[in-house]
């Protein structure tokens, strides 16, 4: 398993601690807003509007919470107008950086941004310049402990997955994004549960990173993630796990 994807196993546990301070539920509010704007408001014919109606049940948002916010999407409800923004930057070590914000104000979130990654050692990068790197997939985490490896194959596989990758803790399940659902619910029929599953940008190729660089890099990463804009942070890191183990540590 690559730094990047041992990074992104964390996100199940913020989640979680979002949650209780109600930042999961802004964040899922905009994604949800802007799914109906984008695609309309019915999860049956706009598959990525139900994907974050999936995650709110995750995050056990009220389902009154979940129609206004598709409503103020498809115009019916009047709200505040979101806009779906991507910035690409470079962190320590020369890292590539995709974020991926929702905001009404696109100069001040902007201004925020990178003002977090010239304290961390990281730039805002011209269009272009990283995002060619990435390439949107489905991402589900299992540990081992939950499935057996034969069986978590044909399963997935029969329900479009396109790869299934391990290391000595975990399964990583990798699939089209229009295809997580149904490998979602392949999962649910046979009681097997993951640690995470989303949507998210895989790298291509990654980029090795000493201790100093992997320390700023994760520091970057959660300033990021605590900005109330931020929906996803993805990165070509690769940082070995004795760094992740001493930093955890520390």
């Amino acid at each position: 398993m690559s730094g990047h994807s041992k990074w992104k196993t964390n996100k199940g546990k913020k989640m979680a601690a979002d949650a209780k301070k109600g930042a999961a539920y802004t964040k899922v509010i905009k994604e949800l807003t802007i799914a109906a704007r984008e695609g309309g408001g019915n999860p049956d014919t706009n598959s990525k509007l139900r994907a974050i109606i999936a995650k709110a049940r995750e995050v056990n948002m009220p389902q009154d919470n979940v129609k206004m916010a598709i409503k103020r999407g498809t115009g019916e409800l009047p709200g505040i107008v979101y806009e779906s923004v991507t910035y690409e930057a470079y962190g320590p070590g020369g890292v590539a950086i995709l974020v991926s914000a929702l905001t009404d104000n696109k100069n001040r979130t902007t201004a925020e941004l990178r003002n977090i990654m010239s304290k961390k050692n990281g730039n805002m990068a011209g269009a272009g310049s990283v995002s060619w790197m990435f390439s949107a997939k489905g991402y589900i985490v299992i540990d081992k402990a939950n499935a057996k490896e034969d069986e978590l194959m044909n399963i997935v596989l029969d329900a479009g997955a396109e790869d299934l990758k391990s290391d000595d803790k975990n399964f990583e399940i990798y699939c089209a994004p229009s295809n997580l659902e149904a490998v979602k619910s392949a999962l649910q029929a046979k009681n097997i549960q993951w640690q995470q599953a989303e949507m998210t940008m895989i790298p291509s190729s990654t980029v090795k990173l000493n201790k100093d660089h992997a320390r700023q890099l994760i520091e970057m990463v959660e300033a990021l993630e605590e900005h109330d804009d931020v929906e996803d942070v993805s990165d070509n890191s690769d940082i070995p796990s004795d760094i992740l183990e001493q930093l955890s540590s520390d």
